[in-house]
């Protein structure tokens, strides 16, 4: 159907608001063609889109039409009965999309059990563990700006939608011709806290359940066990960090666990509550120094150590350290899973702790200085596709196959993982064994930066830099994927003044290497990845879920000076092959 019929079928919906019917009128051409061309695709990551009217965004049809895709597939595996356990994050409409999912479930009398306010990712994950749920649902659009929101499906793993069972899911949704005539029931706050309370005799609400306190408290504990230096309590070194929950579902977790482990700190006020408009930053991503500005100004006036910050549903998790001169340095998400494979590998292995079989697990575009530190300490790290689903994966694999102990799992793009009661990346884990971390060096009279230079004096100066190119417009994508053709095609025996060694397709699952052709041992995606000479890197792949290119250079040398200027040799480098001018992100 083109643009114009699906605008015509929306315009003349009898579901659609007042308000919404007079908006879709006055539309221009161009918006009407930009709203109307396409639609939300669902994959592994589920779905993520501006919120607004069309199939392409994110709103109540869209999230109906998703979930009864998901109520087919469970019914088709037998497993109703076992439940989707549903959790939202602090963004505008995020409780209800909730509810709508809990509706459409409901309605096909699969049971819900739904958290009674936003938790983050890894309590939905958890949850979904503790209650043998079937799967989970995430409102979430991670660390977009605030147009956007999205939806995120969890198999009973724990763990995101294997790629197998994101197909089959979107094969079901796709049978919904209709996207307005997805059946629900009726639904509303006083109707899910009667059904809570036990006396409802209504017809579905015996299906929905509420989540409270006996999950959260179950996951403290939990978390509470992962620290890997228990008597850092009665370290007398005088910490102070200051965390902002970026208006997020992090603030009571994490507070919580802060408190009970003995860790003193201060909440950035102004970006404490919960506020869809994330009115002082640009976009709630704890990457981005703006984000951390207010934690950094809170930090300089109380004297903090350190300052951390976590996405609106509390995956991502981002910091800024106090050097020797009393400034605050912004660490990347390669140096921040360094520091904490480090310390957990350093005092388990210290302590006898750390079992012959360990292993770390990190994605194919994450440092490989990782590697350097787990064989040091006697673990071994492996490698598996961008996404934490894919560690999730391995988790997964070793427990039912004992080849390994995982002990921890992390992807440069700020998402980290320490023990198995999760199954995706957890900023509240992350935040308690940092302030850990900063501790005990303090304790030592250094700092988590003097350890970061001995691991560099040890295996040499490492540095990545990630590059974000945009492609907007409705042929974004399409620019994108002949890039890709374009760049595999493309015969190249070296980058940056570093030889080629290998190019490895994940594409077309094959490595190419020294005039021979070997296949690669991972799962097919679109991603082209060249390793260089020196132990240099560059991999180039489109995202998933939005019309950008991402670029990862990672560079490598016992010398800093000499480590930046091959970065900087090799963004030249990549800036030739791709035709476009590019900027560090």
């Amino acid at each position: 159907m083109d643009y114009k019929s699906l605008y015509s079928k929306w315009l003349n919906s009898n579901v659609i608001t007042k308000e919404e019917r007079k908006r879709l009128s006055n539309l221009s051409e161009k918006k009407m063609e930009e709203m109307f061309t396409g639609k939300l695709e669902f994959g592994t990551a589920g779905m993520r889109g501006i919120m607004d009217l069309g199939e392409k965004n994110i709103n109540v049809y869209t999230i109906r039409k998703a979930t009864k895709g998901l109520a087919d597939f469970i019914i088709s595996e037998k497993k109703k009965g076992q439940g989707v356990a549903i959790s939202y994050d602090t963004r505008h409409n995020s409780y209800l999309f909730a509810s709508e999912a809990a509706a459409v479930l409901a309605y096909n009398k699969i049971k819900v059990y739904l958290f009674e306010d936003v938790r983050p990712v890894a309590m939905l994950s958890f949850a979904i563990r503790q209650l043998n749920c079937a799967a989970g649902i995430m409102i979430t659009a991670s660390h977009n700006p605030k147009q956007y929101n999205g939806y995120k499906v969890y198999g009973s793993d724990g763990a995101q939608l294997s790629l197998d069972d994101s197909k089959k899911i979107g094969e079901f949704i796709d049978k919904t011709d209709d996207i307005f005539s997805v059946d629900k029931i009726d639904i509303s706050d006083s109707d899910i806290a009667y059904s809570a309370s036990g006396l409802s005799g209504k017809n579905y609400f015996d299906y929905i359940n509420i989540i409270g306190n006996e999950i959260d408290n179950a996951y403290f504990e939990t978390i509470e066990n992962l620290s890997v230096c228990r008597d850092l309590k009665h370290n007398n070194a005088d910490l102070k960090i200051v965390y902002s929950p970026l208006y997020g579902a992090g603030y009571k977790p994490i507070t919580t666990v802060l408190t009970r482990t003995g860790i003193n700190f201060n909440v950035v006020k102004e970006q404490c509550l919960p506020d869809g408009n994330f009115p002082t930053v640009s976009s709630p991503n704890p990457e981005q120094a703006d984000a951390l500005a207010l934690g950094i100004k809170e930090a300089a006036s109380c004297g903090a150590d350190c300052v951390i910050a976590t996405d609106p549903d509390c995956d991502r998790m981002g910091v800024a350290v106090k050097d020797r001169e009393g400034n605050f340095v912004l660490l990347n998400g390669n140096t921040i899973g360094v520091l904490l494979a480090d310390y957990i590998l350093k005092l388990k292995s210290g302590s006898g702790k750390l079992p012959a079989d360990a292993v770390i697990v990190k994605t194919i575009v994450t440092t490989e200085l990782a590697r350097r530190i787990a064989e040091y300490y006697g673990a071994k790290c492996i490698d598996v596709l961008t996404g934490f689903k894919f560690i999730g994966e391995k988790i997964k694999q070793f427990e039912e196959n004992g080849e390994h102990s995982f002990i921890f799992g992390f992807e440069e793009s700020y998402g980290y993982l320490c023990g198995t009661y999760a199954r995706d990346k957890d900023a509240v884990s992350a935040t308690m064994l940092f302030a850990e971390m900063v501790k005990f060096y303090k304790g030592l009279n250094e700092s988590v930066l003097d350890r970061l230079e001995s691991i560099y004096k040890i295996f040499g100066y490492y540095r990545e830099e990630n590059i974000v190119i945009n492609y907007p417009g409705i042929n974004g994508m399409n620019k994108m994927e002949s890039i890709m053709e374009r760049i595999r095609k493309c015969p190249m025996s070296s980058m940056g003044n570093k030889e080629i060694i290998s190019k490895r397709d994940y594409n077309s699952g094959l490595e190419f290497k020294y005039d021979k052709v070997y296949p690669l041992d991972l799962p097919k995606t679109n991603a082209i990845y060249f390793e260089l000479q020196g132990g240099a890197f560059v991999c180039i792949r489109p995202s998933g879920t939005e019309p950008k290119l991402k670029v990862y250079i990672s560079a490598k040398s016992n010398d800093k000076n000499e480590t930046d200027k091959i970065v900087e040799n090799l963004k030249t480098s990549v800036a030739k092959l791709l035709g476009k001018k590019i900027n560090d992100k």
